[in-house]
């Protein structure tokens, strides 16, 4: 029996309609005889649903008591009983209720599959588990419910559920995805046109991608080498030198042409990693240019750069490559027709533009000579034909030339020597002294065609010239090495100069920078991995600090090239050995990623320093807090206590009823104010526990209202609204200070408006949202977050009395229950607080046809002295 097969309607957003297109699937394939049961379709209500759902044989859902409420949930075993074709399980990403079988549903259909049952099923790009932070970022709104990458990826199929962010508002706004009360706050939250938008290009981008995966693939297991143009990628060839940000801004305008159009950019480095005549320095500054402009830079070992070039292209499916101007003079091409024109002649079907810059045919500058004892190999074996066959070449050719004399026949062998050591260094040059220095004493020194010299002059003249030859060969060879190695030296300045530069530049805490260094160690000395390895002592082991590449050495053992830096840290690198001149610049590498480790971790010292001093501060703003406004209800009540015992005063019982109501009076405001800077103490210190638990708001909501007048408040709070994970306690204090806070500076005869209302944007990330609204003066808005600020009161008006806590106060306490607090500005004036707290999820009542009996929760109403003195109706959201 075989695994079952895949399918998967991917939604740009709730409400697109993923639901409806797996039941239109599930009735064009019972059409043509399959046996399709549904084994889990939720409906949510939506009449358009219902009616496509007519038809489909339903398996009857399981039903499981959690915390006293019933739920259902997908009959796993049911279903695997039936054994039909195709079952269709929506919602792939949601959570089991505490008691099934697997916590998650894409588990329920990981077991469906493997038994040999295909499966439909639906997703949101949101709920997509590499993608909850980038939603969050945009929404506001963290998934609580997600599924791997990797399990939306193995599907089989993977179909794209999309609608334009207006039609979807329009479906909305008609009631054709949530109940009427919910469309109001659903259109103003999350269904906001640029979440839409957002949320609709992520899911373009994440399809776009997994259908580029199918074509590798196929292109693959086809062995197509050449390009396919299905989506525009341009290739930016890099060398180091100045005109490579020109390139780069090019290259990104012809991306920026087409949707969806990809950039990179590829640097050919030889094998040794060091040597070439591009600029270390210029390569870090492009890289960092092409990033900012949403590229990717790649290096690739290749000692023909046109070949390299083209073979990188032809990997990544490229379509365009973008190539600059050569920097030769003219008279430099009797070398070779150049990169540009190679890469043009071989490129096939990929579109090559040359790019003209300021540095074109102004020549490349100096550069320097390869390392004489690494030529490569076509340089060594033309090196020794120069010198072996170079003089017997020339040997038959002068025998046909007569009278040139012995003096200029020399002359013209020491000249093959010269080029035997430009081209292939020392030995090849002394080869060619001793060939050469044989042929002058065979063919050209009497007597001819014998070893055997007459004349003693012709003898010191032999022997001068192999004397000669063999210096003048190492000469050559000892100026290339010099110049080889000042190259070098050049080289690794500019390394290290860009290597400081790059610690200079990076974050203060030195976070990623480690990463960063140990990236372009890899890059410098082409390296498989590297590694930064710590430990406590000689007797401790070795643990990572900081790791780059695939596999990176755990142990010093493990590497091919170690570098201690003192005795509890070492640099480590795996990929090949390195000889002995690079270790040099290497050890530099590795003090520069001592330095930034002890960077990191004073950073860390400066930022306890910086947190002792905001303590240090809080606490000298609490003593100036203590000694002034705790003092004035101290005054208030010494001054009616003195009153009340004086023997000199007879006091009615209004007037003594005045004075107590005093004393109480500011017994209630010490009592509030001590409260705010214990618990603002409780904050600093951390010492704030929440015990997270399910809450009902309306029961929450009239004890906070306790220190306002009775009149001075109108609520909205429904009654059906869902439960929320809180903290009573804390959230009674929060919303006492923010609603205090609104009917302080509220005008008189204004009430405050308190409106809750439940957000569902998505299944699993349901939330409270409940709004104070005042008609107050407001607050500007660069003032908006300064006012939560602790000892922070926003002007200086005189009902302002306090010490600046009550809503430094609740939003620690409403951020320690997974909520957010912020400030709005009131349409017409004033200013609105926002709370927003994780709601429960329940799931819906099923319909008579899901075969499962209802959800039951018992909801408290409100309490009675919450609710509006007049009875007057509620009015719309502020």
């Amino acid at each position: 029996m075989g695994r079952g097969r895949l399918r998967i309607y991917l939604g740009a957003a709730p409400g697109v309609g993923k639901t409806y297109a797996m039941l239109a699937e599930a009735h064009r394939r019972a059409g043509r005889g399959t046996d399709v049961v549904a084994g889990f379709v939720e409906h949510h209500g939506r009449e358009h649903t219902l009616a496509r759902a007519e038809g489909l044989e339903f398996v009857p859902r399981r039903e499981l008591v959690h915390r006293g409420a019933v739920f259902t949930e997908m009959d796993l075993d049911a279903v695997l009983a039936r054994r039909p074709q195709v079952a269709l399980v929506d919602e792939l990403a949601h959570s089991n209720v505490p008691g099934s079988r697997n916590a998650k549903r894409w588990q329920d259909v990981e077991e469906l599959l493997a038994a040999g049952v295909d499966v439909v099923s639906t997703v949101n790009i949101q709920h997509l588990e590499s993608l909850g932070d980038v939603v969050e970022g945009i929404t506001g709104v963290r998934q609580r419910e997600t599924v791997p990458d990797d399990v939306v990826r193995r599907a089989d199929q993977i179909e794209l559920v999309d609608m334009s962010p207006q039609a979807l508002r329009r479906r909305l706004a008609h009631g054709n995805v949530y109940a009427p009360e919910k469309i109001d706050a659903a259109l103003s939250n999350y269904f906001r046109p640029g979440n839409l938008t957002a949320l609709r290009e992520l899911a373009l981008l994440w399809t776009a991608d997994r259908v580029d995966e199918y074509l590798q693939t196929y292109r693959a297991e086809q062995g197509i080498q050449g390009t396919w143009q299905t989506r525009e990628r341009i290739v930016v060839g890099l060398t180091g030198g100045p005109e490579g940000a020109t390139l780069i801004r090019r290259a990104a305008r012809i991306a920026a042409r087409g949707s969806g159009g990809e950039l990179l950019a590829v640097h050919i480095t030889r094998s040794d990693g060091l040597a070439g005549a591009g600029s270390p320095q210029a390569l870090i500054e492009q890289r960092a240019l092409l990033e900012s402009l949403g590229g990717t830079f790649h290096t690739v070992l290749g000692e023909d750069p046109a070949a390299g070039l083209l073979d990188f292209a032809r990997g990544v499916n490229a379509t365009q490559v973008v190539l600059g101007s050569s920097r030769r003079k003219a008279w430099q091409y009797v070398y070779g027709p150049g990169v540009g024109a190679t890469v043009t002649r071989d490129s096939g079907d990929i579109d090559v533009h040359i790019v003209t810059h300021e540095h074109a045919a102004k020549g490349r500058g100096r550069v320097p000579i390869r390392r004489v004892t690494d030529l490569g190999r076509r340089r060594a074996v033309a090196g020794w034909l120069i010198g072996v066959a170079g003089p017997l070449l020339l040997a038959l050719l002068l025998t046909h030339v007569n009278g040139l004399g012995l003096s200029t026949d020399m002359l013209l062998f020491l000249t093959v020597t010269v080029c035997a050591a430009l081209v292939g260094g020392l030995f090849p040059a002394i080869a060619s002294a001793l060939v050469g220095s044989s042929a002058l004493n065979y063919w050209f020194t009497p007597p001819t065609h014998t070893f055997s010299i007459s004349e003693p002059q012709n003898i010191l003249a032999v022997a001068i010239f192999t004397a000669v030859g063999i210096a003048v060969a190492s000469v050559v060879d000892l100026a290339a090495r010099r110049t080889h190695q000042a190259a070098r030296s050049q080289t690794e300045a500019q390394t290290l100069s860009a290597l400081a530069g790059t610690v200079l530049r990076g974050a203060p805490t030195g976070e990623g920078v480690l990463t960063a260094l140990l990236d372009q160690v890899r890059e410098t000395f082409q390296q498989d991995s590297a590694a930064l390895l710590e430990r406590a002592d000689e007797h401790s082991p070795w643990h990572r600090t900081a790791a780059s590449g695939p596999h990176p050495p755990d142990r010093p053992e493990q590497a091919d090239v170690d570098v201690p830096v003192g005795e509890h840290l070492a640099l480590v690198l795996a990929g090949r050995v390195l000889p002995a001149e690079d270790r040099r610049l290497l050890g530099a590498f590795a003090a520069q990623a001592a330095v930034l480790l002890e960077r990191r971790r004073l950073a860390g010292e400066a930022a306890a320093a910086r947190r002792e001093a905001e303590g240090n501060r809080i606490r000298t703003a609490l003593l100036a807090a203590v000694s002034h406004d705790l003092r004035t209800p101290l005054a208030g009540i010494k001054a009616a206590v003195s009153s009340l015992r004086s023997e000199d005063v007879e006091w009615d019982e209004a007037d003594e009823a005045e004075l107590l109501a005093g004393i109480e009076e500011g017994a209630d405001r010490l009592d509030h104010l001590i409260n705010n800077l214990l618990d603002m103490s409780r904050l600093q210190t951390g010492t704030v526990t929440p015990l997270i638990q399910e809450t009902d708001l309306d029961e929450v909501v009239p004890f906070a209202l306790a220190g306002v007048p009775p009149d001075s408040v109108r609520l909205d709070v429904p009654e059906s609204l869902p439960m929320i994970f809180a903290d009573a306690g804390l959230l009674e204090r929060s919303l006492a200070n923010l609603i205090e806070n609104a009917v302080k500076y509220s005008p008189e005869g204004v009430r405050v408006y308190v409106r809750a209302d439940a957000l569902h944007p998505v299944g699993g990330a349901a939330r409270m949202e409940l709004r104070i609204v005042d008609r107050g003066p407001g607050v500007p808005e660069e003032a908006k977050e300064r006012i939560f600020a602790p000892f922070q009161r926003y002007g200086d008006a005189p009902r302002g009395a306090g010490v600046g806590l009550g809503l430094a106060v609740a939003r620690g306490f409403v951020e320690a229950m997974d909520g957010t607090v912020a400030a709005e500005d009131t349409p017409g004036g004033g200013l609105t607080m926002v709370v927003t707290l994780p709601a429960v999820e329940r799931p819906p009542e099923p319909a008579s046809w899901s075969g499962a009996g209802p959800a039951v929760r018992a909801i408290p109403a409100v309490a009675e002295a919450a609710r509006d003195a007049d009875g007057a109706p509620h009015e719309s959201r502020a």
